[in-house]
């Protein structure tokens, strides 16, 4: 989940220096700073690009601006037959900015830990294009959807499209691994869920790239709320599902595919962000029981088996003590050795 933000002072001070959050992200250089910020003071396993996943309806034309201390907003909206009409999938060019960050972020870290790059889903941008911000209620999105199901998949093509080709530029750039972000997936109707997200996280999928510079490139797929849904994404072509809180670990684990030497996918997450607000002793607690959730993790390289990546369930609050992320992970690093004797 995302590692740089509010939560840290050298954060805040790096994003002071760039003027907004915008400057941040597309100067490749102040880019670079806050990707490689939680790094300097954890004892991480990956980096993760700095960026915003609505860059890509950004470089459609859409208008994107942060105001200070509110959330996104895009100054025209995607609505009606004509603005879906006008929709196309943008030049990468426009997104250089991006991929010279990607490269600059590779270059510094200079083999330290893998970067992962990542792109919102079809499903999540369309909901920012539609609503124009964020949203309690979904209602403009929803309402499109159910009363013209046609514009809608235009809308969910084009950004399919889209997000492919940019996480494929990612990759050229030398990311070294993605991850699809479906955090809105959801919100959805057990029904609606899969032609208007999975489908088109899917066809994402079919499009990237999996090899690069000699070696495979992992693919993450993370659906907030879709732990009704594993049993279906378990089929995605991806290595990877991410797990929010919700969904135990151990049954998630039976429904992918836990077997030593038979198919299966890697999980990733899923403890409770607000458990960060905790005692450093309740947090070693609660890290203890995700990772016992699991079960024995498999080690042997030499075949498949069921793997486990930690993670938050969902991205970090700007509230949280940077303290208590340094007591989570020094609980993970010692409960996960254990378990692994």
């Amino acid at each position: 989940m995302r590692q740089a933000g509010r939560y840290l002072p050298e954060y805040r001070a790096t994003r002071e220096k760039a003027g907004s959050f915008m400057g941040l992200a597309t100067d490749k250089n102040f880019a670079t700073e806050v990707t490689l910020q939680p790094l300097d003071r954890y004892a991480l396993d990956a980096a993760i690009l700095f960026s915003d996943i609505l860059t890509v309806p950004d470089a459609m034309g859409l208008g994107l601006s942060f105001a200070q201390g509110e959330g996104p907003r895009f100054e025209k909206v995607v609505r009606d037959e004509a603005s879906v009409a006008a929709l196309h999938v943008p030049d990468m060019n426009k997104l250089k900015y991006v991929f010279d960050a990607v490269t600059s972020i590779r270059k510094a870290l200079n083999g330290r830990v893998p970067l992962i790059g990542f792109s919102g889903s079809p499903w999540t941008l369309a909901c920012y294009m539609v609503e124009g911000a964020g949203s309690d209620d979904y209602r403009h999105v929803k309402s499109l959807m159910y009363s013209r199901p046609d514009l809608m998949h235009q809308i969910l093509k084009i950004n399919a499209l889209a997000v492919a080709d940019y996480l494929n530029a990612q990759i050229d750039a030398g990311a070294q691994a993605v991850m699809i972000f479906d955090s809105w997936g959801g919100v959805l109707a057990d029904g609606a869920f899969q032609p208007f997200s999975l489908d088109y996280t899917a066809m994402v999928l079919s499009r990237l790239k999996t090899h690069a510079e000699g070696r495979q490139i992992p693919r993450i797929v993370f659906t907030k709320g879709g732990g009704l849904w594993l049993d279906e994404m378990k089929h995605l072509d991806c290595e990877a599902l991410g797990l929010d809180w919700t969904m135990n670990l151990g049954k998630a684990r039976a429904l992918v595919g836990g077997q030593v030497g038979g198919p299966g996918k890697a999980l990733q997450g899923n403890i409770d962000p607000n458990v960060l607000f905790a005692p450093p002793s309740s947090i070693e607690k609660e890290v203890k029981r995700v990772l016992d959730s699991f079960g024995p993790p498999h080690t042997d390289m030499h075949q498949t088996g069921p793997t486990h990546i930690f993670n938050l369930g969902h991205g970090i609050h700007q509230n949280t003590p940077p303290e208590h992320v340094t007591a989570l992970i020094e609980a993970v690093h010692k409960h996960s050795s254990r378990s692994m004797i």
